[in-house]
């Protein structure tokens, strides 16, 4: 095998040349969207591509197919925890395809938003995966009449390709699981009720109030937004007054929200989990090394962001609208068993 010259780019013809193959079965062999053969020959010609420093010009073959293999990735903010860990699975799902991900911003803002899905367009993406959150939005309607390949993460209109948690299983666990624990003076605190993540677990946790034969109070059932101040000032409407009129227990619709309500419960000198039992959602790696650990439901975002990639890549496979199972993970924050006298929903 003869060295390239010191300073001349290795083309795809010298690694076929050096390997005694042609061009093509050359190409073939160092085909990076995972349809390289697995032949003895073909790991040849990788081999005398690394050694020669052969560098794939990845842009120029995507523009000989119609294609950058690239995508974009639409989320709120990357500040928010589940929006960064959904991100980082989607780029690990995204690499396991032979795509790349890039990501913008929209801060809940839909004229925003539009903007980002048409600079991402204008970068010649393959398609857009949309984890923003108004039911409201009226960007995945303009991309399905446009013919633009997308999906939504974590939420859905109900008829974009959509890959997403069953939050209404995923209320209806962490409303059940208290229940089962003895308590009937339940409170939910829920996302804002334009989305379809808050409504969907609300309307689990109705059914395992419901099931229980519980109706809980109006103005415990309360829509706040995802941030830890929007928990901590749906606390402090619960948790102030008499310990009579609060609730026992509270699900929260994300971490984030059952951090503030921990932070609003210290403020009133109330202990989670001997005084006020607690379960948040989504299971973000904080919730676990919390002073007084936090039960939590789990959404699986590495399987959420394979189905997303699958939507786009795959688009004429059925269903459009795909749900993955959550789970219970059972911490101290939900305390022990509890036991009342009296009728159900008395202390």
């Amino acid at each position: 095998m003869e060295p390239v010259a010191p300073g001349t780019p290795v083309t795809l013809r010298d690694v076929a040349a050096a390997s005694g193959v042609s061009v093509s079965t050359a190409s073939r062999a160092l085909d990076e969207r995972g349809n390289a053969p697995k032949s003895a020959a073909a790991a040849h010609v990788r081999k005398v591509a690394e050694q020669l420093g052969y560098r794939r010009n990845s842009f120029a073959s995507s523009l000989r197919r119609g294609e950058t293999r690239t995508l974009g990735v639409l989320v709120p903010r990357l500040s928010d925890t589940v929006m960064a860990l959904m991100f980082e699975a989607l780029e690990r799902a995204a690499a396991g395809r032979g795509y790349f991900a890039m990501v913008a911003t929209s801060g809940d803002d839909p004229d925003d938003e539009r903007r980002a899905a048409e600079t991402l367009l204008g970068r010649n993406v393959d398609g857009l995966i949309l984890a923003t959150a108004r039911l409201d939005d009226e960007l995945p309607r303009l991309l399905r009449q446009r013919g633009v390949a997308h999906a939504l993460v974590l939420r859905t209109d109900g008829e974009s390709p959509s890959a997403i948690g069953d939050d209404e299983v995923g209320g209806y666990l962490a409303v059940r699981h208290l229940i089962d624990l003895g308590h009937r003076d339940i409170a939910v605190v829920t996302g804002p009720d334009f989305t379809s993540t808050g409504t969907a677990r609300l309307q689990g946790a109705r059914k395992a109030f419901d099931e229980a034969g519980i109706k809980p109070r109006k103005e415990w059932l309360i829509a706040a937004g995802y941030g830890i101040e929007n928990g901590y000032s749906a606390g402090e409407t619960l948790l102030a007054g008499h310990s009579r009129k609060r609730p026992t227990a509270i699900f929260a619709a994300n971490d984030n929200i059952a951090m503030g309500v921990m932070a609003a419960a210290h403020h009133h000198g109330i202990t989670i989990a001997d005084d006020l039992a607690l379960v948040g959602y989504n299971d973000t790696p904080l919730s676990a090394r919390l002073p007084t650990p936090l039960t939590s439901v789990r959404v699986p975002l590495d399987q959420i962001a394979a189905t997303a990639i699958d939507l786009i890549v795959n688009p004429a496979v059925e269903p459009h609208i795909r749900r993955a199972m959550p789970t219970l993970i059972p911490r101290q924050s939900s305390g022990g068993p509890v036991h009342f006298q009296g009728k159900p929903g008395q202390r």
